[in-house]
């Protein structure tokens, strides 16, 4: 699946920098007024097409995020969509989010929007980038395409964060000043103990344990590159198997160890794994684009163009996603609160799994 790195960029620029947002130490929720007057938002009949994102709360309400026309909230019986004419920052989003106390978050690229689910409050940053810490309830977010940042929001404060500075990411910043950011965030993960993991764009992946940045480079976690000029397709989506083993968006898995039980200078083993989806030596489907372990541990894979493919451990299963016989292009996969199945597209709106094909979703 090779796909260029300005087609990439394209998508991304939805999740643009935050950096408009006032700098000064606010909680934001206690002290600022909802941006949004939930009764005057607008009661539609179906979604956008390009609904690249599916979350569904606790409360079991599912949000749709659209990578330009806004946000809908679906609750079982009607459908809302939120848009900048009432009071969305950006029609863009690039990340659903869920807290512990069941507050909503929505990266709109031009701020972060908390929710109660009838009212929205934009976050405030604090610009504190030695504040790299990791707590049990913290919320991490992205910042815009060719930025370095990242967003730690702990429940009263949203601080701003600087990538830490590798020998490799600051060689390939000297020589390629034109290119884009290499420490860009592209994916972020929590793993089962608690780890947080981010995929960049030029650097490949590390793991962030309140302690240590762990990184695993590029050349061990990316299969296909573009032209050398360009660089590769970066780490997309990074997903956590039942054994424990790590996936990075290609066909290798990664086992992964804890500092405490290092036996060499690397804490992790790379496995050659499941191959190209298709089975073919040739292929293109090296990487996809996003991943999902579903309620019965078997591992979906979202590619481009290509449809979604079901890795059970032995056997890999194909599924087309079609709009009038023709395959359509895809972003993510996402599992719901009853382990159904959804697929975020980029011109088609969303897709739900029956247990036999992917169907388009209709309120």
């Amino acid at each position: 699946m090779k796909l260029n790195i300005l087609l990439f960029s394209i998508i991304l620029t939805f999740l643009s920098s935050c950096n408009g947002q006032n700098n000064s130490k606010v909680n934001s929720k206690k002290e600022n007024t909802s941006i949004i007057d939930i009764t005057k938002v607008e009661i539609v009949k179906e979604l956008g097409e390009n609904i690249m994102l599916v979350y569904q709360d606790k409360q079991n309400n599912y949000w749709f995020g659209s990578s330009k026309d806004g946000l809908y909230k679906y609750d079982g019986k009607k459908t809302l969509h939120f848009t900048t004419k009432n009071g969305l920052p950006s029609n863009g989003i690039g990340e659903i989010k869920e807290d512990h106390l069941g507050n909503i978050y929505f990266n709109t690229g031009s701020g972060i929007i908390q929710s109660d689910g009838e009212n929205f409050y934009l976050l405030q940053v604090n610009n504190l980038e030695s504040n790299w810490k990791l707590e049990p309830n913290d919320l991490w977010f992205k910042d815009g395409w060719d930025s370095g940042y990242v967003y730690r929001y702990d429940g009263s404060y949203l601080y701003k964060l600087k990538l830490p500075k590798t020998k490799i990411g600051e060689d390939h910043i000297l020589n390629n000043p034109n290119y884009p950011n290499p420490y860009t965030v592209y994916s972020i993960y929590n793993d089962s103990k608690r780890n947080i993991w981010f995929g960049t764009g030029g650097l490949g992946a590390f793991r962030y344990n309140g302690k240590s940045f762990d990184w695993i480079l590029e050349k061990d976690v990316v299969e296909i590159f573009n032209d050398p000029n360009e660089g590769s397709n970066g780490v997309r989506s990074i997903v956590e198997g039942k054994n424990g083993d790590f996936w990075f968006n290609a066909e290798y898995r990664y086992s992964v160890y804890n500092n405490e039980t290092l036996q060499s200078n690397k804490f992790y083993t790379r496995h050659k794994s499941i191959g190209s989806l298709d089975g073919k030596k040739d292929s293109n489907l090296d990487e996809y684009l996003s991943a999902v372990r579903d309620d019965h541990n078997n591992l979906w894979f979202v590619t481009y163009l290509d449809g979604v493919w079901k890795y059970d451990g032995t056997t890999i299963t194909h599924y087309a996603v079609q709009d009038n016989s023709k395959d359509i292009t895809l972003f993510s996969i996402y599992k719901d609160n009853q382990g159904d199945l959804w697929v975020g597209t980029h011109e088609n709106g969303a897709y739900k799994f029956d247990g036999q094909t992917f169907e388009r979703f209709k309120p």
